[in-house]
């Protein structure tokens, strides 16, 4: 049983809802805004799930303070007394931190707000509605700022309750939906979704100058003839040079070994609004033989360079034509592309690769030769 509060012979939430709306808001209003209280804000982008930020209240003497918190006690005592009427407990105060009057689990963020345990939500809906609301309370008693809030796909009847106490939409994946909910006043300094999505292409060429190229399963039909390289998106933690192999590997069944990004392109309002990263990886090749995948490509096949430029899908197209030139000149040792390096940044201690061109002035030579 998750709150006797909503038992049958418990009052309605309509019942409880106003009531408890005007203790609430009188401890906060009085908390919160003080005559004479001044508050300041300083944020900064920083990498997390939130902005880092400080929150501070001013008072002109220490009077209001404690008259404020004062007046908390005094409303958080009347919620108390309220909410064991309509309990049936005889007058006997439930503890604030009991299980019906517990707050959301949730864990504090390094940018002063808190991330919900999922895991640990209340089985009701309507348990759920009342502890959200005196979470979000409490929350901003204690000045926080930024609430994100996980619901699992199977909890998904949450989502309108937790909309209705103004969250919103942050973004969703296959098994749940995230949302979030902004303390302070002013505008939401919680970052936004993700806003790009990332591809990677593999040019791979084998010692007799024949380019793998493979024909896709499900295209567009002006495309339907064409040979291209292959090409996806790389996976959630992935890197993108690994990504490139994969990519390949899954397609073609080739073994490949990263060399360097030739190049990349940058492209807006690609799906759903959002903006598209594609990096085009040169790879050689460490085995020969085809293994199509059945699901996404028609054909594979190595195809001699001057046949694969021929294409007049590939000479037509500027987009194309550029990238093919950027790969010959790669071949000629005319250009030099961008190598993957290793790196731990004191920022966040975490290993990052970080690409960048490094060519041997004595010979002209890219280092990925």
């Amino acid at each position: 049983m998750e709150m006797k509060l909503f038992n049958q012979k418990a009052m309605s939430m309509s019942e409880i809802g106003p009531q408890m709306e005007r203790l609430y808001s009188s401890s906060f209003s009085s908390y919160m805004t003080q005559p004479g209280d001044k508050f300041s804000q300083r944020f900064c982008s920083c990498r997390g799930i939130s902005p880092k930020g400080s929150y501070s209240s001013l008072s002109n003497n220490g009077y209001q303070s404690k008259q404020a918190n004062g007046s908390i006690r005094r409303d958080k005592l009347a919620a108390e007394t309220y909410l064991s009427r309509i309990n049936g407990t005889n007058g006997a105060i439930p503890n604030m931190h009991s299980r019906e009057m517990r707050v959301l689990d949730a864990i504090d963020d390094q940018y002063g707000g808190v991330v919900v345990d999922h895991e640990n939500l209340p089985s009701n809906p309507n348990a759920f509605a009342y502890i959200l609301r005196f979470s979000l309370s409490h929350w901003t008693m204690k000045g926080k700022k930024g609430v994100w809030l996980k619901l699992p796909v199977e909890r998904s009847e949450l989502v309108p309750i937790a909309v209705k106490e103004g969250f919103e939409y942050h973004h969703a994946e296959r098994g749940y939906v995230m949302l979030t909910y902004w303390i302070p006043e002013g505008p939401s300094m919680l970052p936004s979704n993700a806003s790009h999505q990332v591809g990677v292409g593999g040019f791979v060429i084998n010692d007799k100058n024949e380019v793998l190229v493979v024909q896709e399963k499900h295209c567009d039909p002006a495309f339907i003839d064409l040979w291209k390289i292959p090409t996806g998106f790389i996976l959630e933690s992935e890197e993108i040079f690994t990504g490139a192999v994969r990519e390949v590997k899954e397609e073609t069944g080739i073994d490949t070994e990263f060399i360097e990004v030739i190049a990349f392109r940058h492209v807006h309002n690609v799906a759903f609004e959002k903006s598209d990263l594609f990096f085009i990886c040169m790879l050689r090749p460490l085995s020969t033989q085809i293994i199509v995948d059945d699901l996404e490509i028609q054909e594979a096949k190595w195809m001699p360079l001057v046949e694969f430029v021929e294409q007049p899908l590939i000479k037509e197209d500027c987009m194309f034509k550029k990238v093919i030139d950027i790969c010959m000149a790669r071949l000629g040792k005319r250009y030099c592309g961008l190598s993957s390096h290793q790196l731990v940044s004191k920022f966040d201690g975490k290993p990052s690769t970080l690409y960048y061109n490094v060519m041997e002035t004595h010979n002209s030579y890219c280092i990925g030769d």
